[in-house]
């Protein structure tokens, strides 16, 4: 695991994922189960004059878990694929906000990974989250990454 590349994996990643390319998501990895995900609130992203609708925190947060647990999981040839996550919001989200997500995975099975994070306004916590997340194997998806 660790020689795997992950510039070339979120490289390529970048470009099949229309919702992070869509909504100006930008991964990384600190290390296989732990990255980083930003995100700054655009107009598109708002309910209401200035304020960003909970949908895109959401978003945020199930695209921050999920490629936390697949850079978990690609390394060893496998996908992920959400089972279900749960969200705490704590502040509202503003346009031209800038989100930066911190994630690791807690717990990872044989076909279940588990991963937390965290979202944050500058120093501000704005929201929490945990996922979990089906592992299965690279073949079964055609045209994968």
């Amino acid at each position: 695991m660790e020689d795997f590349d992950f510039e070339t994996f979120i490289s390529n990643y970048t470009q099949i994922n229309n919702f992070a390319r869509e909504n100006g998501v930008k991964h990384s990895v600190t290390g296989p189960g732990e990255t980083e995900t930003r995100m700054t609130i655009l107009d598109k992203h708002l309910s209401s004059p200035g304020v960003s609708h909970g949908g895109a925190l959401a978003g945020l947060m199930d695209a921050l878990l999920g490629f936390c647990a697949l850079s978990s999981a690609i390394p060893d040839s496998n996908l992920v694929s959400t089972v279900e996550f749960k969200l705490n919001y704590f502040k509202p989200i503003l346009a031209g906000d800038v989100l930066v997500g911190k994630a690791k995975v807690v717990r990872k099975g044989k076909s279940i990974i588990v991963s937390i994070g965290e979202i944050y306004r500058g120093d501000e916590l704005v929201s929490h989250g945990q996922g979990t997340f089906n592992v299965y194997p690279l073949q079964k998806r055609k045209g994968s990454i």
